[in-house]
């Protein structure tokens, strides 16, 4: 099975098919994970460059998934997404330490034209 190039926590099956969808027009592989140990099990056996995350996961605690990441070498690159009015969320992912935090409506508006840049953004 070819390693992906990125990693996506998210329980929304339709948003995720969008994603992987476009990752795939891209060239890429992105493998979906339902919860933050999946995600975190799955990053660790694959090293991708990109993990993208669902801020609104059921299963998801931002500071421990940023903080295992930030360990991994080479730290990928983290992508969070969540509703534009629940600003305390996005804003703990940004303390958190992901590089991009972005309302969920920019990021479907950003995702084609961002996602092969960010696929690519930890590449050696």
């Amino acid at each position: 099975m070819t390693q992906p190039a990125g990693l996506l926590l998210c329980d929304d099956l339709i948003f995720a098919s969008r994603i992987t969808n476009t990752a795939t027009a891209a060239g890429a592989v992105i493998k979906v994970a339902k919860t933050l140990d999946s995600l975190l099990d799955f990053a660790r056996q694959s090293m991708p460059r990109c993990i993208i995350i669902d801020l609104h996961n059921r299963d998801l605690d931002i500071v421990r998934a940023t903080s295992v990441l930030r360990m991994m070498q080479p730290p990928p690159f983290v992508v969070g997404y969540g509703s534009h009015v629940d600003t305390a969320t996005l804003q703990a992912a940004r303390d958190a330490g992901c590089d991009i935090v972005w309302p969920r409506s920019k990021f479907t508006q950003e995702l084609e034209v961002s996602l092969p840049t960010w696929l690519k953004a930890r590449e050696d």
